[in-house]
């Protein structure tokens, strides 16, 4: 009698993960079998539409950031929303938000930054190309 220790097979091997898109590079048709995983930041967001409320979504409260000596809203905003003024206090612009909360959650001034959703059907709206 002869025991098998070997695990059993997990099946074939896993195929290669796919190239990233070059710069540039045309996007495969979809269903293509070698599409790849990854898409620069500027195809990205060519695929974003911005649906602007009336009402912002974000406030600033400039003068509770005058005492902020870090702004560590302007440099952390991945949007480049935030413009810090001659007085010392930060001007934002809420229309081009991609709404990631990072100016909230780097912010160490309560009260300085009040942020929540946009109301239903407004803000950032993913296509697909």
């Amino acid at each position: 009698m002869t025991i098998d220790l070997e695990p059993p097979s997990a099946g074939p091997p896993a195929a290669p993960a796919a190239a990233p898109l070059a710069p540039g590079a045309p996007l495969p048709e979809p269903g293509a079998p070698s599409a790849p995983t990854s898409i620069s930041f500027e195809d990205r967001m060519a695929t974003v539409e911005f649906r602007v409320a009336a009402e912002a979504h974000i406030t600033v409260d400039s003068d509770v950031c005058r005492s902020c000596t870090t702004k560590a809203c302007v440099s952390a905003c991945p949007a480049n929303l935030f413009v810090p003024t001659s007085d010392g206090g930060v001007l934002f612009n809420y229309e081009q938000c991609f709404e990631c909360g990072t100016c909230y959650l780097v912010c160490n001034h309560e009260g300085a930054i009040s942020w929540s959703y946009p109301l239903g059907g407004f803000g950032v709206v993913m296509r697909h190309a």
